[in-house]
């Protein structure tokens, strides 16, 4: 009688176990991945436990937030950094038959450190798919097939390498990982005109609970539509993602305009809310970065608003848009920078001027701090009594900072269940940060100045539900527990994420993972099991 593969490893394993005597599950991982693969696996160069020499390197090479990876955070009891799709197909196969519990980490931008930290379930993995990352570019066919491991960068330069007049609206972080940035919505410059980056996938790979290796067709509508915008690691892991290009002018214009709070920086403020989402081009992305800065003439510490744009335009139409619908910003031509749509990419991520494009190919992230994020989303205009207190609180602490992104344009004509990223009908976004140093630095003092700040605003941005953007995960909304994730309680920051379209993701994940092999802390829950019958 002919075993099924399964089963035939195992019992390859138990007689290599009884004849070598693995010391561990890495062993049998090893020979598992061995058995699975379709290619040989150099495990001298993908695989890494803590007695690895590289393995601190490894760990902390894309972990952008050093909060999750000081000393007392678990680490993982190896990573697996794969080099060909059907060796993450293997991984799949036997993390699932040996019991091993598996986080996935494409570009380890993940706010609460996710993808390579488990704190409510030890010993895990990481496999790591930073190996993974060609980018296929068909300007033809306005069109690349992506692997999850590339950064936005790379996919960047690589059309702009084909094409002046093609892009990609993703993000403005350079060194986000494809994977898991595609996987939540992502949003960038050009949201206004052509949406989100999820709203522009037409197909996909991922490796399915069994290890399958599926695409648009074969995983069908309803997985394809989970995976872009439900969150990632929940359903599978993404290998590959494909993207339409999208046109951009040969001429792009960026520019950026700073006001102090003395400077009328309250009524600019709250102009911009009227403005920024309603009544500028969508050719027009206008972003607020709200932080602190000296006072010119007394030194004292005060608040500093930068007006951030990008146009698909030259300057000339630039300035006729902005003295129609915001005249009150007093935007100059010397204010303003024209240039190729992929200099505007290195501009908007805060590279050097002169920069040349090439730095994206090295995928890697300029900065590494400390800190805590939450999010929010606005319907109506922050009075200005709202942002008088705003201001009082960001003055109380040390390093602060503050993102408004605008909507409007093409995301208010979306509908809010196209796909599970439901925040459409919304003025702007903003995101809260605190940053600190060092880890010795008072981390309790920064995150309770920030709960304190999120629940200050509560009067003033979205509720029932109160709105939270996936991507910047934020555990203080909830988390599953080990081996009992309810749906009601998982209700609690899935609603704000998802909105409605949180109990659809709740039907895929039971359709296609009803098991939760694929988890973490705040992972799609499966409805519960029924009950086995036993015989009497």
């Amino acid at each position: 009688m002919m075993l099924p593969n399964s089963l035939l490893f195992l019992f390859l394993l138990l007689s290599s176990s009884l004849a070598h005597s693995p010391s561990s599950k890495q062993d049998m991982f090893i020979q598992c991945l061995e058995y699975h693969s379709k290619v040989s696996i150099p495990f001298s160069t993908t695989f890494f436990t803590p007695n690895s020499s590289a393995f601190t390197t490894i760990l902390t090479s894309t972990a952008d937030n050093l909060r999750y990876i000081i000393p007392s955070v678990p680490k993982p009891e190896f990573i697996f950094t794969p080099t060909h799709d059907s060796q993450v197909q293997a991984a799949v196969i036997c993390t699932k038959q040996l019991g091993i519990h598996l986080r996935v980490r494409s570009g380890g931008h993940d706010y609460e450190g996710l993808s390579y930290v488990s704190q409510i379930e030890t010993p895990f993995i990481v496999v790591d798919l930073a190996k993974l990352r060609s980018v296929n570019v068909d300007i033809q066919q306005n069109s690349a097939w992506i692997q999850a491991g590339a950064t936005m960068g790379e996919v960047y330069y690589r059309i702009a390498e084909k094409s002046g007049t093609h892009g990609f609206p993703a993000g403005v972080c350079t060194s986000l990982g494809v994977g898991g940035h595609i996987t939540g919505g992502a949003y960038g410059t050009m949201m206004r005109k052509y949406g989100l980056a999820a709203d522009n996938v037409v197909d996909a790979r991922i490796v399915y609970v069994n290890g399958g290796n599926l695409d648009r067709e074969t995983m069908g509508e309803d997985l394809f539509w989970a995976i872009r915008g439900g969150g990632g690691a929940s359903f599978g892991i993404i290998l590959w993602w494909k993207i339409k290009l999208v046109p951009v002018p040969s001429s792009v214009t960026v520019f950026t305009v700073a006001r102090t709070w003395e400077q009328g920086g309250t009524k600019l403020l709250h102009r911009w809310q009227q403005v920024a989402a309603t009544k500028l081009d969508e050719d027009l992305f206008l972003r607020v970065i709200i932080q602190l800065t000296s006072d010119s003439k007394s030194g004292n510490k005060t608040v500093a608003t930068l007006y951030q744009g990008q146009f698909l335009g030259g300057v000339e139409r630039l300035l006729q848009v902005m003295q129609t619908g915001f005249p009150e910003l007093s935007l100059t031509q010397k204010d303003c920078t024209e240039t190729t749509w992929i200099k505007s990419v290195l501009y908007l991520a805060n590279y050097p001027s002169g920069t040349q494009p090439e730095i994206l190919l090295q995928g890697k992230s300029t900065t590494k701090i400390y800190f805590k994020a939450k999010s929010d989303f606005v319907k109506d205009p922050i009075p200005e009594t709202g942002l008088e207190g705003l201001r009082k609180r960001l003055i109380k602490e040390t390093t602060p900072l503050i993102i408004w992104t605008p909507y409007g344009g093409m995301m208010s004509n979306i509908s809010e269940s196209a796909i599970p990223f439901p925040h459409r009908k919304i003025l702007f976004k903003i995101q809260y940060l605190t940053i600190w140093q060092a880890a010795n630095q008072n981390e309790e003092k920064h995150i309770d100045w920030i709960r304190k700040l999120y629940s200050y605003m509560a009067p003033y941005v979205t509720m029932f539900p109160r709105q939270a953007y996936v991507n910047y995960r934020d555990l203080d909304l909830g988390i599953n527990k080990k081996n009992n994730t309810s749906v009601i309680e998982a209700s609690a920051w899935g609603k704000r994420y998802f909105k409605d379209n949180f109990n659809r993701l709740i039907e895929i994940k039971t359709k296609v993972d009803p098991e939760n092999f694929f988890r973490h802390e705040q992972s799609i829950p499966p409805l519960p099991l029924p009950p086995r019958r036993t015989r009497n």
